[in-house]
């Protein structure tokens, strides 16, 4: 497309759908950093997948997560999520960015992005135990990328192809085909249908 490198968004077009991506990344980031409680799960179970019943791949992912929270109580996902991230010494997925891009925890990865973050004047929360490369403070951390408008295309398309969209799809596919998935199936579903419009949007503004 047109030449944004050192753009902001200012068309209101654009600014509407940022807007709706921003809110994809919060709401990943939020079912990813710790089980839905029920005011959670009341919200998806809400979710309007689409009037159109155009049949793409986000609308049924969108489906699919209403229907999970239709039919999940809390206990049952908190229980899931212990299995599915944490377990007895491991869970069934480790979902950190070094893990699938250096193949260990704590290593180069984690390090770049701790960099990146403070270049871009964002600070770890206090409280917050898991390292910056999980993959639900990478969502969060995206949403208010896209959030903030003093911030170009490009810095928020380096980040996108630097620490999202060089694995994340293929954690949100192996989250989808997790033996101890259910409700969280849904989840790696829509991140996935999701990671692959992303790369779409990305691309339009390399």
């Amino acid at each position: 497309m047109n030449s944004r490198t050192d753009a902001v968004n200012t068309d209101r077009a654009g600014m509407d759908e940022d807007y709706g991506r921003a809110e994809v990344y919060r709401l990943l980031g939020t079912l990813l950093a710790r089980p839905p409680g029920d005011e959670v799960l009341a919200l998806l179970r809400q979710i309007e997948p689409g009037k159109d019943g155009d049949g793409t791949a986000m609308t049924g992912a969108w489906q699919g997560l209403r229907d999970e929270a239709e039919r999940v109580e809390s206990e049952q996902v908190r229980a899931e999520f212990f299995s599915l991230f944490i377990g007895l010494g491991r869970g069934e997925l480790v979902p950190y960015a070094s893990w699938y891009l250096a193949g260990s925890l704590m290593d180069k990865p984690l390090a770049s992005i701790r960099t990146r973050l403070q270049e871009l004047a964002y600070c770890r929360q206090e409280g917050v135990r898991e390292p910056e490369d999980h993959v639900a403070a990478l969502c969060e951390v995206m949403g208010m990328i896209i959030s903030d408008n003093c911030l170009s295309y490009d810095k928020q398309n380096g980040f996108f192809n630097d620490y999202i969209g060089s694995w994340m799809e293929a954690f949100f596919t192996e989250l989808e085909q997790a033996e101890h998935a259910s409700f969280y199936r849904a989840v790696g579903r829509l991140g996935a249908a999701f990671m692959k419009i992303e790369k779409q949007y990305v691309s339009l503004y390399a």
